[in-house]
C-alpha cells in the first residue's frame, strides 16, 4: 500500500513538473523582428580597460546570435541596441586586519561594470527602453592575474540581463 502511494505521488510530481515546464527556457520573444543592429559600445568609464568595449559588444552579439534567429546587421534593422560602458570600478568589500602598526588591507574586492543601454524595437515600440545595467564579481588577490576572467563573468551576467529585458520582458 505504501509503495502504491509512493508511486502515485512520484507520478503526480512528474506530471505537475512536466505540465508546469512548458515555458521556453530562454523565453525570448522576437515577434516581428528579423534583424537587429548591435552598435559598438564605447567605453566612457573613468577607468578604461582597452579591450572592454570590443569584448562586451561581441558578448552581446553572441548572446543574441545563439539564443534567437535574429540576423545581426549593420545599418537599417528591425531593432537596434546601442549604449556606452559608463562604469568600471574596483572597491574593497571586506577588510583584513594585519596588526596594529599597519593599516588594514582589503580582504576581498569587487569589480563592477555598468553599461547604459538603449533598445529600439521598430515592431513594438512598447518594448523600447533606455536603462543602466550593472553586474559585479568578487575576487581576492591581484586583479591583473584575474581581470580577464572577471570581465568575462561580468559580461555574461550583463548580456543575460540585457537580453532578458529586451526579449523576455523581465
Amino acid at each position: 500500500m505504501i509503495k502504491k502511494r509512493f508511486v502515485i505521488a512520484v507520478l503526480a510530481v512528474v506530471v505537475l513538473f512536466t505540465n508546469s515546464c512548458t515555458v521556453s527556457l530562454n523565453g525570448a520573444s522576437t515577434v516581428g523582428l528579423k534583424t537587429i543592429n548591435v552598435e559598438y559600445f564605447e567605453n566612457n568609464a573613468p577607468l578604461v580597460v582597452n579591450y572592454l568595449s570590443q569584448q562586451f559588444t561581441e558578448a552581446l552579439k553572441t548572446r543574441i546570435r545563439t539564443t534567437t534567429s535574429l540576423s545581426i546587421v549593420q545599418g537599417e534593422a528591425n531593432a537596434r541596441m546601442s549604449g556606452t560602458i559608463t562604469g568600471y570600478s574596483i572597491e574593497p568589500i571586506s577588510v583584513q586586519s594585519t596588526n596594529s602598526n599597519v593599516p588594514p588591507i582589503a580582504g576581498a574586492e569587487r569589480l563592477t561594470i555598468t553599461v547604459n543601454v538603449t533598445y529600439s524595437n521598430n515592431a513594438d515600440k512598447k518594448q523600447n527602453f533606455t536603462q543602466p545595467f550593472s553586474a559585479h564579481a568578487d575576487f581576492t588577490g591581484d586583479i591583473a592575474a584575474q581581470e580577464q576572467n572577471l570581465i568575462t563573468t561580468i559580461n555574461k551576467q550583463l548580456t543575460e540581463d540585457i537580453f532578458n529585458k529586451a526579449f523576455a520582458n523581465w
